[in-house]
């Protein structure tokens, strides 16, 4: 079986390779995910840009194998990297039914792809390593090369995601910013918390989403920010929730998207 670094070691990480030659390029079936070889994969990735938008969210949950259990598989890299490439691609542009918020209104599948890339991210994050450290010794990455890939290809994400940061749509532009701050931890892109900072604290200043607003408090905490004049009620009667082992962590949307 072809490993994952040598599927991925021509890659740069600033830069991502055109989404076709990534499909075209790579053996799909030499890459494990959670239930089988990664040969479905192909299929799937090209109904990402379907012209119809519910074969486009029907071939979003068809990657559940690359992450699931919130794992990294060595197919993950490479389905994350397409999925990045094709976020500026016309057909991500689609809506479909949002069940959440507003239906008549609908939910880009492009913010969806972003959804999906961010929950990946955090995946990878700082936090996640550091308790996997404490598992394993310290030895975590070592023993997990598929989240060392992705974490290195972070500035690469963070390439794809960052046009989005000022998008028209509401729900796209909050996606862009929610995802891109675990990718922001990469070393080579700290530079970019200032200008993020002020993103989220306007995203706090309207959005009422409650996975958006924890991520984007958490952050901020994390920066060493003092989020009192940011927090709603809301958010504290969540937090206290937390804190005292309430049914909600922080780590899913009220509904999943569409």
């Amino acid at each position: 079986m072809t490993s994952e670094n040598q599927q991925t070691e021509d890659l740069t990480s600033d830069a991502l390779p055109h989404y076709q030659s990534l499909l075209d390029g790579t053996d799909w079936a030499s890459l494990g995910t959670a239930r089988r070889d990664g040969g479905f994969l192909p299929a799937a990735l090209s109904r990402l840009l379907d012209p119809d938008p519910a074969v486009q969210t029907r071939a979003i949950s068809e990657l559940e194998p690359v992450r699931h259990q919130n794992s990294f598989y060595e197919a993950t890299l490479p389905v994350a990297l397409y999925v990045a490439a094709i976020l500026n691609h016309p057909a991500t542009a689609t809506v479909v039914p949002d069940r959440r918020t507003e239906p008549e209104r609908g939910y880009p599948v492009r913010a969806a792809l972003l959804d999906w890339l961010g929950s990946l991210a955090y995946d990878a994050d700082d936090e996640c390593l550091a308790i996997g450290e404490r598992h394993f010794n310290g030895d975590y990455l070592d023993d997990y090369p598929e989240m060392r890939a992705f974490r290195d290809h972070r500035p690469a994400f963070y390439c794809a995601v960052s046009p989005f940061l000022n998008h028209e749509d509401t729900a796209v532009r909050e996606a862009a910013i929610v995802a891109a701050l675990p990718l922001i931890e990469h070393p080579a892109l700290t530079s970019h918390r200032d200008e993020l900072g002020r993103r989220v604290r306007r995203l706090l200043a309207t959005s009422t989403n409650r996975y958006d607003r924890s991520r984007c408090l958490a952050a901020l905490k994390n920066w060493g920010c003092d989020t009192t004049a940011l927090e709603t009620t809301a958010d504290i009667a969540e937090r206290t929730r937390h804190v005292r082992g309430g049914d909600w962590a922080g780590g899913y949307m009220d509904e999943p998207p569409f």
